[in-house]
């Protein structure tokens, strides 16, 4: 019998069933979108199982039709307008944290996602030993269409998808289904829905029947579950030739101007997408991100958040731009879906404009507070590498 440490009405829910911690979100009805809160008590519980040398598997999993879309800038947004900016990013140190500890974890993680991944939820998802797929599951980084860019890592883990497919996923905000988000490595296992309860009780009987279960044990009892994925005809994975021809570019004008030539050549639905996506986004977020794939393809996962961080700092400021208050305005709060981009246009989006956001130009803001990632044994780069 689980024995439920929170109740039913907290934003997650911590279950302890012999040996296996389970971490519920619990937001339904905002698509489990993550708040202060919540990153605060998924921290301190992930410690303190990490540490638990009785605990030998911890599952993550959500409550609902979504896994997580995100990070709850709504309330954010309402939260800073009471402040100093740097309120926000008090959120982002958080949130970044437990990305990090996430990375670094040293207890196998299986992660279900069983609907929609976004954003935030690929942050504290993606680095779990196991990541459970389904035919539910819809995995996107569409920050740019809101005012901001790809983070979480996103540099990092987007940077070691084949060929130039990260960058197409962060300049686009394109969505994957499970089977895709498998071929990509994105998934472990695709396992059908009506199929998980019976998985996880699996996972329950080995870790109860085991006084050391070994990753190769669990691997063993989730491909009992699994089916073979099926990769549609149309899918933008099976493109990968032409979306490295098109994102190959170095910089975001010559991406879109790829795109544009292209569509004149090949009537495909993805490339209509992916120019459309493109020019209705922020110029700057998306020059933000095509900077820091490309530096994130030489950096470990610590360096990468380090980096967005910075960048996610100056956003906030709006001392270089109001982009990341225009975005949700428009799409999540007003929603008039009209966003007023400044710059509007990519060309007007200058080199050392973009440099400017990797500076940092406020550390004589006695408000702002540095990220400061938790020491962890566990950081080496290629240890983090072996995991995607």
């Amino acid at each position: 019998m689980a024995l439920s440490i929170q109740t039913e009405a907290e934003p997650v829910i911590f279950e302890e069933i012999s040996g296996v911690r389970k971490v519920i979100l619990n937001r339904k009805k905002k698509l489990n979108s993550l708040n202060y809160d919540m990153l605060s008590k998924m921290h301190e519980k992930l410690k303190l199982y990490e540490n638990d040398p009785t605990v030998k598997l911890v599952i993550l999993k959500a409550n609902g039709k979504a896994f997580c879309a995100g990070g709850d800038l709504t309330s954010a947004i309402h939260f800073i307008a009471l402040g100093h900016w740097s309120f926000i990013t008090s959120f982002y140190r958080k949130q970044f944290c437990l990305d990090y500890v996430l990375a670094t974890y040293k207890k196998p993680m299986v992660a279900i996602l069983d609907g929609s991944v976004m954003g935030g939820g690929v942050g504290i998802s993606i680095h779990s030993t196991f990541r459970i797929v389904t035919e539910n599951t819809i995995f996107a980084m569409p920050e740019a269409s809101i005012g901001l860019f790809p983070d979480v890592g996103a540099s990092y883990f987007l940077s070691r998808l084949p060929g130039f497919f990260g960058e197409y996923m962060g300049l686009t905000g394109a969505r994957l289904n499970g089977a895709e988000m498998v071929a990509l490595g994105l998934g472990t296992h695709f396992v059908p829905s009506k199929n998980l309860i019976s998985m996880e009780k699996a996972l329950e009987n080995l870790v109860a029947s085991s006084n050391a279960p070994s990753v190769a044990m669990m691997s063993m009892i989730i491909d009992k579950f699994t089916e073979e994925i099926n990769i549609k005809p149309d899918s933008a994975y099976a493109r990968l030739p032409l979306i490295n021809q098109c994102f190959s570019g170095g910089s975001c004008e010559e991406i879109l101007s790829s795109l544009e030539h292209l569509a004149t050549e090949v009537q495909e639905k993805w490339i209509q997408n992916a120019t459309r996506s493109m020019k209705s986004s922020t110029p700057i977020g998306l020059k933000i991100f095509l900077r820091t794939i490309r530096k994130g393809r030489s950096k470990n996962i610590k360096q990468c958040l380090e980096n967005e961080y910075i960048a996610i700092c100056n956003l906030t400021s709006k001392k270089i731009s109001h982009d990341f208050y225009e975005g949700p305005r428009a799409m999540l709060i007003e929603k008039d879906k009209k966003p007023q981009w400044v710059p509007s246009k990519l060309e007007d989006a200058s080199d050392d404009m973009v440099a400017k956001f990797f500076s940092i130009a406020f550390s004589e803001d006695d408000d702002w507070i540095p990220l400061k990632l938790p020491s962890r044994s566990n950081e080496a780069a290629a240890a983090i590498a072996s995991k995607l």
